[in-house]
Formats: structure tokens, C-alpha cells, sequence
């Protein structure tokens, strides 16, 4: 028909294009049938339904290749999803400053029930040893690899200290912890000094002040190799880390405290001595002086007893529960011919020296004397009695008290820092500057307080 009105080659042009068109529109259908069965409203959806959905569809097909928004998305909704719920979001659980410690802080129960004591029977650390000295010189018999001396008049010393098991009450008072350690560790290590750090109360009933007498037991008797143990306070510093304990002084000393002899045996002081920082020998002595002083300690109706007559025979108590310093004065000074000659009372150095009488002479010790003197004028050990870092109150000024530890940290850290060329810009900073310039021959640098390679680490080698 289109040949009557065409000419040949036009109308073979025209039927072309409408085969074509034909074919177009086939597949156009095809399309649409094949959209609507996987994107349409298969339940009769409306053309602006339709609509709709394919324009979500091809939203995430988008999304798919931005994994960085559809991840960020996807936390948003789960953090939201959180919230919603009524637990803490995502970031919130990343958060040390929120997040709420008693969580974890809780003791789980392993079924078994707490142990009880018999009131009625008076209380003991444990099973009565009559014999350890001969226990004990039988071990070091069978055992040379591990002298109870290790060295020439030196005993091998066991340094004890610790802590409450839980963080501190004050949050600031771990950090001070963490200080003091680290300052009883370098003294340790430059005197060849074990240190056990303790975090365990070994019996509930001996909490408090009287929480160190079931651990020195402890330890006695699984270290028969220890001559010495020295306990520590955790509020006492090291302030002289060149002096050495005079160990030959000792020699016939169970108990070292520091103290006065007429303040403790004809005062009836119970300040006369302190209990701080003190040397127990490792001996039969050792174990029936604990055993002596235990009975005091039961928390309860038994130590507030105690308490009460602890200040009614030595001078000047408070009225407070019995405390194992009170204790051991008293026992003492009743008990003098049993005890007596075993005990040395030290004055001659600060074994444990008050806080409040050395701190701000620190500058006048550092412009007129030299660590190694241990006394009043570089005194070997201070201690931030009544500070109470770690608990919510103390009987000093936590401002004063905090500043006043921070120093003695420092004054002694700059003796462990002098050795490699530092010190602190002042007693009361943190941070610290160069004392020397680097040299290409270290070895050569002079060790100004012995400290580097201190006389009484040297090991002495056998001759061959």
C-alpha cells in the first residue's frame, strides 16, 4: 500500500522503522512486567505506590555502594534502639568516666557459707607452732640454694605492703597509691629487697588496722628463707634512697620499731613507738608476739573492749577501738621481761618519720645536706600519718596532704632520677628537665650518690 504512495526505497525505510518500533515497544513491555514483579505493589498497588517504592528501591541500591553511611546509619539506629529500651547507648559503654563500677564491683557468690567463729573461744591465727626455729633451720639445711643471708651481716629482707582490695573511697587516692609503690619499688630494687604487695583480706575478722598480723604470719611461715620482713605502711615514702639499714645493729634483734625506750616503758606512751614501718625477724619470737597481740583484733565487741582499756592504761589514748600500736605498747610495757630484750626501739633514723615535721624542710636538706644520712637531715622514711588518701576523710587538709605527698614523691624520685640525668623542675612538679648533656662515652659518667651500682647489690662470685 505504501508503494502506491512511496517511492520503492522510501517505503522499505518507513517498514523498517515500524518493525523497529514494534520491537521497542515489545521490550518496553517486557520491562515494565519485569519491574512490577519485583518492585511493584503485588497486592494491586497504585501507579503512585509503585512509584514510590522503586524510588526507595534505588535508594539502597545507592547506599549499598557507600558502606561508610549505611554503617553510620546502622549504629545510630542500634544506639537509638538502646536508648530506647532503657539501657545505656553504644557510647556510653566506652565511657570509664560513667560508667558505673558497682557493676563489677560485686563479689559473686560460690555457694559456700561465710565462716563463723565461736565467740566464746578466744580468738588465733591459726593452728599453734611451738617449734619453727628447728622447722625452719632444717628447710635451710636442705635447701642452700636459698641462705637466709645474702651477704656479709646482710639478711635477705622481704618488704611487705598493700591495700584495700577495692578502689580507693577518694578516686585520687589510686593514683597516690600507684606513687607510693612505685617509690617503695625503686628503693627495693637499688637495696636488693624483695616486695610482696598484698590486696587480700585474709580474715574478715581482722580488718582495719589488724589486717597485716594474719599476713605476716602467712608469710613467715611460707618463707622460711626470709630472715627479715619489713613491713610498710601504704602512706609511707621512701625519702632517702641511699641509706642502707645498719643490719649488724640487729643482730640480736627480733622486732625493729622506731620509738623510745622510757617513752614506751615508763610512759606507757602509746605514741612511744610506731607501727608504720617496722623489721620482724623471722623466728619462734615472731610467731607467739602475734599470737599475743591477735586476741585484740576481732572486730566487734572484742576490739571495742580492748579499746577501751588500751586508753585506760596508756597515756594519753584517744577513746577509739584497739589498734595494733596501742597493742603492741602495751604489751610491752607490761610485759617487758618477756619481751624486752628481744626489741630494739631505734631513734637513730627515721625508720618511720612524721610527715608533718619534714616536708617543708625538704629545699634546706637539699641545700645543706646528702641522701644517705637517714635522719632529721635527710630523713630515710616519711610517713603521711592521719592523711588517709585513699578514704573519703582524713584528719589533715586534703589540699595539704596531697601537695605534701606529691613533694615527698618527688624528693625521693629525684634521687632515682639523678642517676640517668633528670630531676624534677620543682618538688611540686610533675615534670622534669635534663641535669646533664648526653655523652658518647655513658660509661664514663660519674654515679654521684652510688646509686647505679650501690655496694651492697654486689654479688660476690666464687673464685675458680
Amino acid at each position: 500500500m505504501l508503494d502506491r504512495f512511496l517511492s520503492a526505497r522510501r517505503a522499505w525505510q518507513v517498514r523498517r522503522i515500524m518493525r523497529n518500533g514494534k520491537l521497542t515497544f515489545l521490550c518496553l513491555f517486557l520491562t515494565v512486567i519485569v519491574l512490577r514483579g519485583n518492585l511493584g505493589a503485588g497486592r494491586f498497588g497504585t501507579p503512585g505506590q509503585d512509584l514510590k517504592e522503586i524510588r526507595e528501591t534505588f535508594s539502597y541500591y545507592r547506599k549499598r555502594v557507600e558502606p561508610r553511611r549505611v554503617l553510620e546509619e546502622a549504629q545510630q539506629v542500634s544506639s537509638t534502639s538502646t536508648v530506647s529500651d532503657g539501657g545505656a547507648s553504644s557510647s556510653d559503654s566506652n565511657n570509664y568516666a560513667t560508667f558505673d563500677l558497682k557493676k563489677i564491683l560485686v563479689d559473686e557468690d560460690d555457694g559456700e557459707p561465710e565462716f563463723k567463729r565461736d565467740p566464746n573461744q578466744p580468738y588465733a591465727l591459726g593452728p599453734k607452732i611451738i617449734d619453727w626455729d628447728e622447722q625452719r633451720g632444717e628447710w635451710l639445711k636442705k635447701n642452700p640454694n636459698f641462705p637466709n643471708f645474702v651477704g656479709t651481716n646482710k639478711p635477705r629482707v622481704l618488704l611487705v605492703t598493700g591495700s584495700s582490695p577495692k578502689p580507693c573511697e577518694n578516686p585520687v587516692g589510686d593514683h597516690y597509691l600507684l606513687k607510693s609503690i612505685k617509690n617503695k619499688i625503686d628503693y627495693c630494687r637499688l637495696h636488693g629487697i624483695e616486695i610482696f604487695y598484698n590486696m587480700a583480706l585474709l580474715d574478715a575478722e581482722m580488718a582495719g588496722f589488724w589486717a597485716k598480723l594474719p599476713l605476716l604470719r602467712k608469710l613467715l611461715l611460707s618463707h622460711p628463707e626470709v630472715e627479715f620482713l619489713w613491713w610498710m605502711d601504704s602512706d609511707a615514702m621512701f625519702t632517702d634512697m641511699a641509706f642502707e639499714l645498719p643490719w649488724e645493729r640487729y643482730k640480736d634483734a627480733n622486732l625493729v620499731m622506731h620509738g623510745w625506750n622510757e617513752m614506751v616503758y615508763d610512759q606507757k606512751n602509746w605514741i612511744g613507738l610506731n607501727t608504720g614501718s617496722f623489721l620482724l625477724r623471722n623466728t619462734q619470737w615472731a610467731l607467739d608476739l602475734l599470737d599475743v597481740l591477735a586476741p585484740m583484733g576481732p572486730k566487734g565487741k572484742v576490739r571495742e573492749e580492748a579499746g577501751a582499756l588500751l586508753t585506760r592504761e596508756l597515756k594519753d589514748r584517744p577513746v577509739f577501738e584497739a589498734d595494733d600500736q596501742s597493742a603492741m605498747v602495751y604489751i610491752l610495757a607490761t610485759q617487758k621481761e618477756i619481751w624486752g630484750d628481744k626489741v630494739y626501739l631505734e631513734n637513730a633514723y627515721y625508720l618511720h618519720g612524721y610527715w608533718g615535721i619534714l616536708v617543708d624542710k625538704y629545699e634546706e636538706m637539699i641545700e645543706n645536706y646528702h641522701p644517705g644520712l637517714g635522719d632529721h637531715r635527710w630523713p630515710l622514711v616519711t610517713h603521711f600519718v592521719g592523711c588517709k588518701p585513699c578514704a573519703k576523710f582524713g584528719d589533715y587538709s586534703v589540699e595539704r596532704c596531697l601537695k605534701q605527698m606529691d613533694r615527698a614523691f618527688n624528693f625521693g624520685d629525684n634521687q632515682i632520677l639523678q642517676m640517668y640525668g633528670f630531676t624534677h623542675k620543682s618538688l611540686g612538679s610533675r615534670r622534669v628537665k635534663r641535669t646533664r648533656n648526653e655523652t658518647s662515652n655513658p660509661l664514663e659518667v660519674n654515679d654521684e650518690l652510688g646509686l647505679l651500682h650501690p655496694p651492697f647489690k654486689a654479688v660476690k662470685v666464687p673464685s675458680s
